[in-house]
């Protein structure tokens, strides 16, 4: 609302800033498709995304096979959180989608596989790929309900995804914040850990080197050597 205000009564002013707000939009990272390659035998592939807590993540799989496949080969899906957790699991897929909100801050790791009887052996050789679409935060939000129950639409509804995806950025700027103090204090403790081994071996050293000063006196004079 402020926004429009804006352009209306410096309408030089606000035109560049809606340009940059357009540039803004298409330069922010809504998400990403990713392409994977399994070819007959490659075994298990995974992705892997570090995210945080309270974040939606929204996905779609579908399984595209080489034109030479004969037939239309399966696959299996399994998504896990940091802790090991089964969000998704899914067996003989060709399409497949999986939803969820995070409530683990770490990797969550999406592996796929062909099945068993796509694997490759006596002529069945199977070359298969894999599009992944892989949304999160403001990118999985479903915008065209969101404008339909709001009736906002045009620049109106961009600027509302900008909000979202300001927001989204400050959550995350607080969330290295807080990933960088921990890390401060695992290195200022492994530092204070460090140098309290070093004041030990140092002292060990001392210990050691005294004794053997001992027993070499003690034993030239044992010897009568002084």
């Amino acid at each position: 609302m402020v926004a429009k205000g804006v352009i209306v009564s410096t309408p030089g002013t606000g035109w560049r800033l809606l340009g940059l707000l357009f540039w803004m939009s298409n330069v922010l990272p809504l998400g990403h498709a990713i392409w994977l390659n399994m070819p007959a035998g490659s075994g298990t592939k995974c992705v892997s995304e570090e995210i945080q807590n309270n974040v939606v993540v929204l996905a779609d799989y579908v399984v595209i096979p080489d034109d030479h496949t004969p037939v239309m080969p399966t696959l299996s899906a399994k998504v896990t959180s940091p802790y090991g957790n089964t969000l998704h699991h899914g067996e003989n897929m060709t399409v497949g989608q999986f939803a969820f909100t995070t409530s683990e801050a770490g990797n969550y790791l999406a592996c796929f596989w062909l099945d068993g009887h796509h694997q490759g052996g006596a002529g069945a050789s199977v070359n298969v790929s894999v599009n992944l679409d892989w949304k999160i935060g403001i990118a999985a939000r479903d915008w065209e309900s969101v404008a339909r129950k709001e009736k906002i639409e045009g620049v109106e509804l961009e600027l509302r995804k900008l909000e979202g995806a300001v927001e989204a950025i400050h959550e995350n700027l607080l969330y290295l914040k807080s990933r960088e103090a921990d890390m401060r204090k695992v290195s200022e403790t492994t530092n204070s850990r460090v140098a309290w081994f070093s004041i030990l071996s140092l002292g060990v050293c001392i210990g050691v080197s005294a004794l053997q000063l001992w027993h070499l006196k003690s034993f030239f004079i044992k010897k009568k050597l002084i």
